[in-house]
C-alpha cells in the first residue's frame, strides 16, 4: 500500500514540475516546438539544402533573442536541450548528418 502512495506522490511531483517548467518559459515552448516540428516534417534532402544555404548567415532577430535568453539562463538552456535533443539528433542520424 505504501509503495503505491510513494509512486503516486512521485508521479504527481514530476507532473507538477513539468507544468511549472512549461509555464516558466513560454518563449522556449514556442522555439522548441518549432525546432522539433521542422526536423520531424522535413526530408533529409530539405535539411541538407537548408544546412548548405545557411552557412555563414546570422540568425534572425527572433532566434537571436531566444539564443541570448538561453545564454543568460542555464536552466532555460537545459530545458531547451532536453526537449529538442532526441528528435533532432535522431533525424540527423537518419539523414547521415552525424556518424
Amino acid at each position: 500500500m505504501s509503495k503505491h502512495i510513494i509512486k503516486f506522490a512521485i508521479t504527481a511531483a514530476l507532473l507538477f514540475a513539468n507544468i511549472v517548467n512549461a509555464q516558466q518559459y513560454p518563449m522556449l515552448d514556442a522555439a522548441a516546438g518549432r525546432v522539433v516540428q521542422k526536423y520531424q516534417q522535413s526530408s533529409c534532402e530539405q535539411l541538407w539544402q537548408e544546412r548548405a544555404a545557411k552557412k555563414g548567415l546570422a540568425p534572425s532577430p527572433g532566434e537571436q533573442k531566444v539564443i541570448q535568453a538561453m545564454r543568460s539562463d542555464p536552466e532555460m538552456r537545459a530545458e531547451f536541450i532536453n526537449r529538442v535533443a532526441a528528435p533532432v539528433v535522431n533525424k540527423m542520424f537518419e539523414c547521415g548528418m552525424i556518424p
